[in-house]
């Protein structure tokens, strides 16, 4: 089985407030995400991963396992909205996976 993740979905996990400690839920990983994104837009998470990369390589390190892990176990069930034609959206294709097994 082949997953296919974006890494804008694991910058975003990465730069959220979400922690191992916390109850998630996909709908509560799915918020974070898009809150994540909306606040600091693609390249603000690459920058935030960046920099914690460069100043904290360890925690980082183990953060970023913690993403992989946490995506890779809800991926299944884990949709965020596309952006989409009216036309599209009506026919049901306005929700795209986070990952698809090949």
């Amino acid at each position: 089985m082949r997953m296919i993740v974006n890494e804008a979905v694991f910058e975003a996990l990465f730069a959220s407030p979400l922690q191992p400690s916390d109850a998630l839920t996909a709908e509560t990983v799915a918020d974070a995400i898009g809150s994540t994104i909306r606040r600091l837009g693609t390249p603000g998470c690459t920058s935030h991963v960046a920099q914690e990369f460069g100043d904290h390589p360890e925690a980082a390190t183990d953060r970023m396992r913690w993403i992989r892990q946490l995506t890779g176990d809800m991926c299944s069930c884990l949709y965020f909205p596309t952006v989409s034609s009216p036309s599209a959206a009506a026919a049901g294709s306005d929700l795209l996976p986070v990952c698809e097994a090949a």
